[in-house]
């Protein structure tokens, strides 16, 4: 049974949303009535999706947003608000949210795109462990699961998106790695700050390969990145 965390400080709606979603969804969730409730609900439990009111009391569902996505790149977000104003849809993607609803709207609406999101997200994630986890890249044996670089002359350990960045690197060697890929990937918005960060991210990665001369991470211009191995 699928978890969801369900934030909606109108207690009316709130408790018609679970009863619904609980019987005809066939989904345990769990309802917070503010954001702050959200939140330490969130740090608590694991959950499959996350849907959240925008205007809340103490913390609003954009915050609560950014603060989930802190802890975790991955998990579905819904944002519900009564607002239908495009900036609020542009802020709402641009922190991670993977769908927008707006008040009032029909429950079977809201049961049909959580549904579609959590099948988009199995489908993903069969995808990923798909993917190979253990790479050579020159002298170094990257282990992306356990976050580290082992080599003659020691184990880095890396940060979670040091390694994430790594192995998309990883598997696009002796290819471009495009720099909207990378950033949509990892931070979920290709947006300037997030581009700047990842510049950090990537020159220290630069600093944990440069003992080896044939392993190099270039600059491709105006597209992205490359890794070589010789």
């Amino acid at each position: 049974m699928k978890k969801i965390l369900l934030v909606e400080d109108d207690p009316n709606l709130g408790n018609l949303l679970q009863d619904y979603l609980q019987l005809k969804g066939k989904f345990e969730v769990v309802l917070c009535t503010d954001g702050d409730a959200g939140l330490k609900e969130f740090t608590k439990s694991e959950f499959d999706l996350l849907i959240l009111d925008v205007m809340m009391p103490k913390k609003d569902g954009f915050t609560l947003g950014k603060e989930v996505r802190k802890m975790n790149q991955n998990v579905p977000i819904i944002f519900a608000t009564a607002k239908a104003m495009i900036e609020d849809k542009t802020q709402a993607f641009g922190l991670g949210g993977d769908d927008y609803i707006t008040k009032p709207f029909r429950i079977e609406e809201l049961l049909l795109r959580i549904n579609a999101l959590l099948k988009r997200t199995a489908a993903d994630g069969d995808k990923e462990e798909q993917k190979p986890t253990q790479f050579k890249v020159g002298k170094y044996d990257f282990d992306f699961t356990s976050q580290v670089i082992n080599s003659d002359s020691g184990q880095q350990k890396l940060s979670t998106k040091e390694a994430a960045l790594l192995r998309l690197l990883c598997l696009h060697k002796n290819e471009v790695l495009t720099r909207e890929e990378a950033l949509l990937n990892i931070w979920n918005d290709d947006n300037y700050f997030n581009g700047r960060s990842m510049d950090v991210f990537l020159s220290k990665i630069r600093k944990y390969l440069k003992d080896d001369p044939r392993v190099e991470i270039i600059n491709v211009h105006g597209r992205g990145y490359k890794l070589l191995v010789n």
